[in-house]
């Protein structure tokens, strides 16, 4: 990544607001390159409240240098903003995280959203959503901001980086409708999964403890919401090891706008849906998300047995 970089290392400034600073500890195992060659090499990670030495006071001034650097900064946020009541659902330093972003995020050169939670709310917006938790995008829309959006849960550190890389180097970033990077979220999940070969063949999982399961079988019976989900997870794989369909669990969509409400828990069913090899080869997985709409409200309300 270095080589590809030349002059002065960026100053990147990195928010966490309403998040369970997962997005962070993916980026932590980075492998391609390793964190500390990305921070000491490519990047001057200047502010970050997971990693940085500094607390207090003294990190308060590291957020306020860096933000009036006067070569500009890169900001990356990690997390939902919480906006009802004026935001007074989440702080950190006696600032509410809405002002935060409000007041740093225009400043930047460019904004990246790490995590399906800054870039579209995720859990925490899910229904009742009592905190009024959106994406920065949709947070900041009045002040015509326009992040990046690397959603996940975690995104792959890996788009990160070759974000940030195709920034620094001034490529073009193309971007779909919902701010993601074509380069890595070009192609849906089922596109890409070594299981597709048995969808085509309409061969599909029983079970997650079945011996299909096992061989390989896919899992689009048992939930995979790999068709609707556009993500590179399978091509790319964690820590360059595996991916949860490889590890043998079907595809969340959790890089998905609303995603929580939209595409969890809601199985399948043979007996209601129709013949899913007779759609295998025709090689047209039917639209999940058009039989999850109208769940249960209450997420963890399991289904009634088929």
């Amino acid at each position: 990544v270095a080589e590809a970089l030349t002059g002065k290392r960026p100053s990147v400034v990195y928010l966490h607001e309403a998040e369970c600073t997962g997005c962070s500890e993916a980026l932590l195992r980075t492998v391609d390159p390793y964190l500390d060659s990305l921070i000491l090499d490519t990047i001057s990670l200047d502010y970050h409240e997971t990693i940085m030495a500094a607390a207090g006071e003294a990190a308060e001034e590291a957020l306020e240098k860096a933000i009036a650097n006067p070569d500009g900064f890169v900001c990356v946020v990690e997390g939902a903003i919480p906006t009802k009541d004026n935001g007074n659902y989440g702080y950190i330093s006696n600032h509410t995280m809405l002002s935060m972003v409000r007041r740093i995020v225009p400043k930047a050169k460019v904004t990246i959203c790490m995590g399906t939670c800054s870039c579209y709310g995720g859990v925490q917006s899910a229904k009742p959503n009592p905190t009024g938790a959106l994406g920065v995008n949709d947070a900041l829309a009045d002040l015509g901001v326009k992040a990046i959006c690397l959603p996940g849960c975690p995104p792959n550190p890996l788009n990160f980086v070759g974000t940030v890389v195709a920034y620094l180097t001034g490529q073009k970033i193309e971007l779909d409708d919902y701010y993601r990077p074509l380069m890595f979220y070009g192609s849906t999940v089922h596109e890409l999964c070594e299981r597709k070969k048995h969808f085509d063949a309409g061969e599909f999982a029983p079970s997650f403890d079945s011996e299909e399961a096992r061989n390989g079988w896919c899992l689009y019976e048992l939930g995979c919401k790999g068709p609707d989900t556009m993500n590179n997870c399978p091509k790319v794989k964690f820590n360059g090891t595996n991916w949860p369909g490889g590890a043998g669990h079907p595809c969340i969509g959790c890089s998905e706008p609303n995603f929580w409400d939209d595409l969890t828990n809601c199985p399948r069913s043979m007996k209601t849906r129709g013949s899913t090899h007779e759609r295998s080869q025709k090689n047209t997985p039917e639209p999940f998300h058009r039989t999850c709409r109208h769940r249960s409200p209450d997420p963890y309300r399991r289904p009634p047995a088929h």
